[in-house]
This record gives structure tokens, C-alpha cells and sequence, in this order.
């Protein structure tokens, strides 16, 4: 992979990584979803990130958002959808603390590995999204 996404990460102010990871978690929720329909909590806990955005949500309940994706990640039927689940709780975590992107974007990517996707395909979207998002984004 040519394009090393750590500068941009380095350089991305603290809304621009919870906008970013918000889009890599969304990415691979339905892979989560599949498998459990009636769960809501990672979806929950990625939607959390634009109601505290909105100042509907105060960070402890973003970060408890962010535990109940979690947990849903622990109670995963596979690997995939644990991944996704736990995709969706770092992105809400980083609302409270920014390196949570990274781990956001990092979970998206094994989603796509171990789904046989391309995952090379999934880090240049990663990249260009982050790219894209610093472009437009006033912080």
C-alpha cells in the first residue's frame, strides 16, 4: 500500500478522526447486522458520535454507548461481526479520546480481511475518506 494514512492521522484534529471513524465503523456494520438483526447497540453507539456532535448526548453516555457495542462484540455468533461490533465502539470512544479512530478504522479493516473482501481496496477508501474529510472540514 502506498498511501501511509499515520500522517494524515497525526494531522486530523479530534473531529475530523470522530467523523472518520464514524464512516469506517458505518462501513462495516451490516456485516454485524446480518448476523444479529435485532441488535441495535452498535448502530446505537456509531449514531451516539452525531447526537453529542448536536450536544443531545453528554460524553459519559457516548462512552456507555460505546460499552454496549462492546459487549455486543463479546456476544458475537463470529469473528466478522464481533470485529464490526467492536468498530462501532471505538468510534463512539472517540468522542472521549481521539487515538480511538485508529482502532475504529483498524477493526474495519479485519472485518474486510476476514471476509475475503479486499482489504487493500477497504484501506484506500479509509484513506481517502480521512483525505477527504480534512478537506472539508472546518474545525
Amino acid at each position: 500500500m502506498d498511501k501511509d494514512i499515520n500522517e494524515l492521522i497525526e494531522n486530523a484534529s479530534h473531529k475530523e478522526l470522530m467523523i472518520w471513524a464514524q464512516d469506517c465503523a458505518y462501513h462495516v456494520l451490516t456485516f454485524f447486522e446480518e448476523f444479529h438483526q435485532s441488535d441495535s447497540r452498535p448502530r446505537e453507539a456509531i449514531e451516539s458520535i452525531d447526537k453529542w456532535m448536536n450536544n443531545e448526548l453528554a460524553v459519559g453516555e457516548v462512552r456507555s454507548l460505546a460499552f454496549c457495542a462492546h459487549k455486543a462484540a463479546r456476544e458475537s455468533l463470529n469473528e466478522i461481526s464481533m470485529y464490526a461490533a467492536r468498530s462501532a465502539g471505538h468510534a463512539a470512544a472517540t468522542v472521549h479520546v481521539k487515538t480511538h479512530a485508529v482502532h475504529a478504522a483498524n477493526y474495519a479493516l479485519k472485518v474486510f480481511m476476514l471476509s475475503e473482501k479486499d482489504r487493500e481496496k477497504e484501506y484506500l477508501w479509509q484513506y481517502d475518506r480521512l483525505e477527504n474529510i480534512k478537506k472539508r472540514t472546518i474545525t
